[in-house]
């Protein structure tokens, strides 16, 4: 049974009483619909970008996954590549981007891995038909079981934003914990938006 996450809701990645320590974050989204000149529906390309960043207890930035590195340098995070479109046909149920991030290789130096969102075209949040992010168990073409999920679609806070926090995990006495945020930042650029985490989120 998974969680519906709420912002500031922390929880823990255990399982039958061990660390959890391999999991994926997966964003699932649709392209827009507006209606065409002679009555009918045309779609409009929509391209989010699902990123990591790592900082480290200072909350300095140690590296950043995104579709441009899709592989962080020790090789404990990986990006299934960038999708510039979302769902063209309804809400298919999979996701669009995978990050795949494996807790037990991420370096003693990194104490804070941060999930975040953007829109790469400055598409606003709230145009989009239907956009969630997971946390589960599985590979990014298999899901076995989902820990978490975040639903940021008709959600009037985002109205206006082109940028988001997901969530963070973190090490806490030796584990590591996930701390959902959900919070659109004014960020127009990934930049931007990885500065941010680091001084309002961490």
């Amino acid at each position: 049974m998974s969680i519906s996450l709420e912002k500031g809701q922390r929880i823990s990645l255990e399982k039958n009483g061990q660390q959890l320590n391999k999991v994926c974050v997966g964003v699932n989204w649709g392209a827009i619909e507006k209606k065409g000149l002679f009555g009918g529906i045309k779609k409009v390309a929509v391209d989010l970008d699902a990123s990591v960043s790592l900082y480290s207890a200072s909350k300095d930035l140690q590296d950043l996954i995104y579709f441009g590195q899709l592989v962080s340098k020790d090789g404990s995070i990986v990006h299934s590549g960038d999708d510039t479109t979302g769902d063209l046909d309804g809400d298919d149920g999979l996701d669009n981007e995978v990050i795949t991030v494996n807790l037990a290789q991420v370096p003693a130096n990194v104490n804070f891995v941060a999930i975040i969102l953007n829109s790469y075209k400055g598409q606003d949040f709230a145009t989009i038909p239907f956009a969630s992010v997971r946390l589960y168990e599985g590979t990014p073409t298999r899901v076995d079981q989902v820990v978490a999920n975040y639903n940021i679609a008709n959600d009037a806070k985002f109205s206006g934003a082109v940028s988001m926090v997901l969530g963070s995990f973190y090490r806490h006495n030796g584990a590591w914990k996930f701390k959902a945020i959900g919070e659109p930042t004014q960020d127009k650029k990934l930049e931007q938006l990885v500065k941010t985490v680091a001084t309002s989120y961490l």
